[in-house]
């Protein structure tokens, strides 16, 4: 199986460096909107058999080009949502350390075990993130297309290679393309992939980390 993962366009959040988390409130910016049309352009022409998004606004706001570019319904899957960043949902980067100093030093100190107040820990994370990757790998389609946020993205392919949950050594750029090949072992085939981006003339947004 080929699963093509892909972040999100840029939303209104990403652009003002707000912390969206959860959040149902961004919806894509013109820019995002753009690079939500370049990954269907680059998607639909390829034998993609089904499409999984994160049913939050700016997800579905991108996987739905796609899904008009192959003729295919979008299927939701809660697990794909983004990290849940509790007290941090909604602030400015820039805000959180002022707002929160003890929690934002814990957080940054990449504690994997550490939980956001009302949120969830990154190990967390990476557990629905494995789980709602091994259900569409379970599917039995030969290829697929994951549109989801970077965090929730990121925290899948950790899990699924065996990275430890101490180290975040991925960060994915909006509109991004990563590619697993998954036949009896998974292997990154792809990582970050802009070039549909550039090819189409989008701007590249400001790569975001995991909690957008």
């Amino acid at each position: 199986m080929l699963i093509y993962l892909v972040r999100h366009g840029e939303s209104s959040y990403n652009l003002e460096r707000r912390l969206q988390g959860q959040s149902d409130e961004p919806v894509l910016s013109p820019r995002g909107r753009q690079h939500a049309a370049a990954v269907a352009a680059a998607l639909g022409e390829l034998p993609i058999e089904a499409i999984y998004s994160s049913p939050l606004r700016r997800a579905m706001e991108t996987a739905h080009p796609v899904a008009e570019a192959l003729k295919l319904p979008v299927f939701t899957d809660d697990r794909l949502k983004e990290i849940d960043i509790g007290v941090f949902q909604g602030l400015l980067a820039s805000e959180i350390g002022d707002r929160y100093p003890r929690e934002t030093a814990s957080w940054r100190s990449q504690d994997p075990d550490f939980r956001i107040p009302g949120g969830e820990s990154r190990r967390e994370l990476m557990g629905r993130a494995d789980a709602a990757l091994r259900a569409v790998h379970d599917a039995g389609y030969r290829q697929v297309a994951v549109i989801a946020h970077g965090g929730v993205l990121a925290a899948a392919i950790k899990a699924l290679l065996g990275v430890p949950a101490e180290r975040n050594p991925f960060m994915l750029y909006n509109g991004s393309i990563s590619q697993l090949d998954w036949a009896v072992q998974v292997k990154l085939a792809t990582l970050n992939q802009t070039d549909h981006l550039r090819l189409a003339g989008c701007e590249l947004a400001t790569r975001g980390g995991d909690l957008a």
